[in-house]
């Protein structure tokens, strides 16, 4: 499933080919049909993401869509922001009243991935679309299609609201605040591996990025959540802001230090389908890059869990 920073990157994605523009909206497949025939020939006017949540944000034909409302890639090291901004959007709860804003979108189409859910952005003219399509979105130089999701549904403000209020805080939000996830993790007895994937404590965090960061931290995945002290959260919560961030503008997960690239440590690179390098996680039996010893996996809550037992001991 994917993790968090793919679907702010999303966000930026669709806002970049779409926002502002008249598009046309249709249902291939058929499942969409009803709301596709109500939004085709309106105005994409904002995105928005909370964890691995999804939104899009339509309104009428000339409806106007406020730039800051529009997502910026965050630019490579070096490099100047395409944009007004380097970071993953603002959250956009803040301006969904329509009785307040009057660029508001009249309308969110609400998007979870799940397991199987694919985007495919491509130029016009766009091919015939297969019959697999759920969603496709074009206009005068774009199109994308969307596959395979768990959710696609046209939903109210409101509505939206409620998907925001039942997840945790997501470390790529603006609005996202880190003491909410320490107080319910504080509280309890269940092992902080399993918590970090619980999308209503924190939004957006996967199987990766929870390996990841524990391991980055030495903290043994089966210590209790209540056992992680304050700091520990803040350093932990510092460090899924910054790689998620980066995440969104590499459109992929690379968890190592620098001194532990293979150009610094002179080995080959990691060889897989998810990409990006990592310290632990589908790296099974495989030698710890920092101290050898081979790195262990177990299930935990459905998922497999990654760690070395040797670095991971507080």
């Amino acid at each position: 499933m994917p993790e968090g920073h793919t679907i702010h990157r999303l966000a930026q994605d669709y806002a970049e080919a779409f926002a502002g523009t008249e598009v046309r909206v249709t249902s291939p497949q058929g499942k969409f049909s009803d709301a596709a025939d109500l939004l085709t020939g309106g105005r994409l006017t904002r995105t928005d993401a909370h964890g691995k949540h999804l939104f899009l944000g339509f309104g009428p034909a000339g409806h106007p869509t406020p730039a800051e409302s529009i997502p910026a890639r965050p630019a490579a090291p070096g490099r100047a922001a395409p944009g007004p901004a380097t970071a993953p959007a603002p959250a956009a709860q803040d301006h969904d009243d329509p009785d307040h804003d009057d660029t508001a979108p009249s309308g969110w189409v609400h998007i979870h991935l799940g397991l199987f859910g694919k985007v495919a952005f491509g130029p016009v003219p766009a091919p015939p679309p297969a019959d697999t399509v759920r969603l496709r979105l074009v206009n005068d130089t774009a199109h994308v299609d969307l596959r395979g999701p768990t959710t696609c549904a046209l939903i109210t403000a409101p509505e939206k609201r409620a998907v925001h209020d039942r997840l945790g805080p997501d470390p790529l939000r603006e609005d996202a605040d880190p003491g909410a996830a320490h107080r319910r993790i504080s509280r309890s007895r269940t092992t902080v591996a399993a918590l970090l994937m619980d999308q209503k404590v924190i939004a957006g965090v996967g199987n990766v990025y929870r390996a990841e960061v524990l391991f980055r931290h030495g903290i043994d995945p089966y210590r209790p959540g209540r056992d992680i002290t304050p700091a520990e959260w803040d350093a932990l919560w510092s460090d899924l802001v910054d790689l998620m961030r980066e995440g969104v503008r590499a459109n992929r997960i690379d968890t190592v230090r620098p001194e532990h690239t293979p150009e610094a440590m002179g080995r080959p690179p990691r060889v897989d389908d998810h990409g990006g390098e990592v310290y632990v996680y589908r790296r099974a039996h495989l030698p710890c890059l920092l101290c050898g010893t081979p790195v262990r996996t177990a299930g935990l809550a459905a998922r497999n869990l990654f760690w070395c037992p040797t670095c991971q001991q507080r």
